[in-house]
């Protein structure tokens, strides 16, 4: 039962950064830029890649679908964990699945996050990983 709660709060963890995230995509300031000529020019510039979008709307789409990355992370292993626990921890390849996610938000948030999603993945990666060390004692 153990193992279970511990990786059912990483997966709470990231379905809340999640929830957050897609809450300051869409409400609010958070995720706008302090110059308003700056969010001017992302929504006046395309990218290189097409014309058929422009910087704003790809920084929305980009943000919201990382979201929604999480929310789909939080969703899976957070049912598993509590549903399904026998096929969770008996499968390799989910195990490093969900971990090599969570190290490469680890990576992503040192590099380019700030504090606090950082130090939550932290956290999320350190209950998951203690939940596979715990189904194995």
């Amino acid at each position: 039962m153990i193992p279970s709660l511990l990786v059912f709060a990483s997966a709470a963890i990231i379905a809340g950064l999640g929830v957050v995230h897609l809450w300051f995509t869409f409400v609010g300031p958070e995720l706008r830029p302090r110059e308003v000529e700056l969010e001017n020019r992302m929504k006046a510039v395309s990218p290189v890649i097409t014309r058929q979008t422009t910087m704003w709307k790809a920084w929305i789409g980009f943000n919201a679908s990382h979201s929604f990355g999480a929310l789909l992370f939080g969703a899976i292993y957070g049912y598993l964990a509590l549903a399904k626990s026998a096929l969770l921890f008996q499968s390799t390849f989910l195990a490093i699945v969900g971990g090599l996610l969570l190290a490469g938000y680890i990576i992503l948030g040192k590099l380019y996050w700030f504090r606090v999603p950082f130090r939550g993945i932290v956290l999320a990666s350190i209950l998951y990983a203690g939940g596979f060390v715990a189904s194995r004692i």
